[in-house]
């Protein structure tokens, strides 16, 4: 008879009772708890390696898919006036897509990553979406601009090039715009799908502020181009401001229920030198003192308008670099974060609105 009993392995009863206690227990644990005990304080995900080369690609992809849409949208509707515009856009649309497949693969670290990615398609991955998309919108930019190039006759006079003048741009460009709208926007959608609790908590929104702040900077873009040429007429210079005070309204109506929708977790981005580039860089002078300077430019005459309307657009640019910057090194912290994990976790577990 064995009379050593095992003492130390509680009945099934005692683990019933044992797992309750433990589970009432952890219910009543708060983000807090779970941050200070969670290695020490170590972050409970890894941080994008994103940097400069992926915060330039934003910025440039945001300004060639907006600019070819604004582009193909005045070739189609606007008046015979605004070819210098359709010009323009083509031009710009296609000088700020060429580097960016070279940001893609220098942030990779080698070039064959990248021709992978184009072996095959993942309807479910944000970043192989991605990457065809922009293969396919470059193709159609490169069609608009090398037509474009052939109708200025940069391509010489020969036979060859008259032919590539008559190709059908205007069909080109619809066929082409929405490759470009998901080129400009499709960035916001991309951080929305991490598990990085500012992007991920903000997802919804993402999105639409990339989208309308490509469109800001686009036109912003143009209307710079257009202001340093002579002979541009005043009115397709008020239609790009007209547009460029439009997308302005966008982002601040999208930045402020970005930051009321992420509440504590928009920490990393209005706190410390990313809140300040973000209050005093994009949002003071990217968006408001451009609203400033249009109100202005239309109470002076037409040379100093043209100069308030070169100084609004290079500040725009500006603000749209330092909203994607912002935004890239506010993940880098809440991804350091473990609190804002737990939080965000929580959230989704409880089936709260995030």
């Amino acid at each position: 008879m064995n009379t050593f009993a095992r003492r130390w392995e509680p009945d099934r009863r005692g683990r019933r009772a044992a797992a309750t206690g433990a589970l009432a227990a952890q219910r009543g644990r708060t983000s807090a708890d779970e941050a200070r005990g969670s290695y020490y304080g170590v972050p409970v995900i890894h941080r994008a390696h994103w940097h400069w080369l992926i915060i330039l690609y934003f910025f440039l992809g945001g300004i060639t898919g907006a600019c070819y849409v604004i582009a193909s949208i005045a070739h189609l509707v606007g008046p015979s006036e605004d070819r210098r515009l359709v010009r323009a856009g083509r031009y710009l649309s296609f000088v700020a897509l060429v580097p960016s497949p070279a940001l893609l693969i220098l942030d990779l670290g080698r070039p064959g990553r990248f021709y992978k990615m184009l072996r095959v398609v993942k309807l479910r991955s944000p970043m192989s979406v991605g990457t065809w998309g922009l293969t396919v919108f470059g193709g159609f930019s490169a069609l608009s601009a090398l037509v474009q190039a052939a109708e200025d006759g940069i391509l010489g006079r020969g036979l060859r090039a008259r032919a590539v003048g008559r190709w059908p741009s205007k069909i080109i460009g619809i066929a082409g715009m929405p490759w470009g709208l998901f080129v400009a926007g499709y960035t916001g959608v991309l951080l929305g799908a991490t598990a990085v609790p500012l992007w991920a908590k903000n997802a919804l929104l993402l999105g639409p502020l990339f989208l309308a702040s490509a469109f800001s900077t686009a036109a912003s873009a143009i209307g710079l181009a257009l202001s340093a040429a002579q002979g541009t007429e005043p009115a397709t210079l008020e239609r790009l401001e007209r547009l460029e005070r439009l997308t302005i309204g966008a982002e601040l109506g999208l930045l402020a229920a970005s930051r009321a929708r992420l509440s504590a977790t928009a920490a990393p981005v209005t706190t410390g030198t990313p809140g300040a580039l973000l209050r005093y860089g994009t949002v003071g002078s990217g968006l408001l003192v451009p609203l400033g300077l249009h109100a202005v430019a239309r109470l002076t005459s037409e040379k100093t308008g043209r100069r308030l309307g070169m100084l609004s657009s290079v500040l725009v640019l500006v603000g749209g670099f330092l909203l994607r910057y912002v935004t890239v090194v506010g993940g880098h912290a809440s991804a350091d974060d473990p609190r804002a994990t737990f939080d965000y976790a929580r959230q989704e577990q409880s089936g709260t609105p995030a």
